[in-house]
């Protein structure tokens, strides 16, 4: 269960959604991440990264142990959390930006929350582990449902199963007892998509706010941008600006990012010529 100063930073994260658009760092503690695998795996190396991103402007820093990119090999609960649990220990203790831990395992979720965390982000929409709406509820996190694919189906209408997937994820949580007010919802760009459905969710991006739910946008150096431009990962900064920020103008709540400090920079920009950012 989440103690009072981490109510307080959770509380101050969904307030701060309602006034302007929010910036999430992303923090891979991993050898295997599609972007930045290996760099921020040592403990000192994590910290340092999640200092770092908070000094340069990050609403909200999202931990992850176990990486998520296709064709990565899944590890167990005991190994994502001996790579996560040192990191949000020591971020916990002086870190005043919150912190949320990208997971499906419910074991995961109730020992990074106990650690420092306040947001539980879960890249399954509560459908890969039956216990995580009733983890999440009993931590008191606030919660992102992120809408995924085992595989990719050119002929779906991605749209009609981002909306079926996400609503459903809604009535779990809600039958668990997780408060509506304290979800944000995710289209999963990049995850068991087409090119060209990855397009049509980010271009549906005001029909899933129909959801009633803020919504969360991770764009940040995705595949598509290599497909559609030709650009090697670490030369997709443009891409990702751009298309976060045509995603805030459609009205996503929250980008999640690798660079920080960009993206803090064009938000401010969007802001100071009268842009709703």
């Amino acid at each position: 269960m989440l103690d009072p100063a981490g109510i307080a930073r959770r509380d101050a994260f969904l307030a701060a959604l309602a006034a302007r658009p929010l910036v999430m760092g992303i923090l891979n503690v991993t050898p295997d991440s599609f972007s930045d695998g290996g760099l921020h795996a040592a403990r000192d190396a994590a910290i340092a990264r999640a200092r770092a991103m908070a000094g340069e402007g990050a609403d909200a820093i999202d931990v992850g142990g176990e990486s998520t990119r296709p064709g990565a090999t899944p590890i167990d609960a005991a190994q994502e959390l001996a790579r996560v649990a040192p990191v949000l220990e020591a971020l916990g203790r002086d870190l005043a930006v919150p912190l949320s831990i990208d997971t499906y395992k419910a074991d995961v979720a109730r020992e990074a929350v106990r650690r420092g965390a306040v947001i539980v982000n879960d890249v399954w929409a509560l459908g890969r582990d039956p216990a995580m709406a009733d983890a999440v509820a009993e931590t008191g996190a606030a919660l992102v449902i992120m809408h995924n694919r085992e595989s990719v189906d050119p002929d779906l209408d991605i749209l009609a199963d981002v909306e079926a997937v996400l609503g459903a994820a809604l009535e779990r949580a809600a039958r668990a007892g997780v408060p509506r007010e304290r979800i944000l919802v995710d289209p999963g760009i990049g995850f068991g998509k087409t090119v060209d459905q990855n397009l049509a969710c980010l271009r549906a991006l005001p029909r899933l706010r129909a959801l009633g739910r803020p919504v969360l946008l991770g764009v940040s150096r995705k595949s598509m941008f290599g497909r559609l431009l030709g650009r090697a990962v670490d030369e997709r900064l443009p891409a990702t600006l751009a298309t976060n920020i045509a995603g805030v103008l459609a009205g996503a709540a929250v980008i999640r990012v690798h660079d920080v400090a960009p993206h803090v920079d064009a938000l401010a920009m969007l802001r100071a010529t009268g842009a709703p950012a």
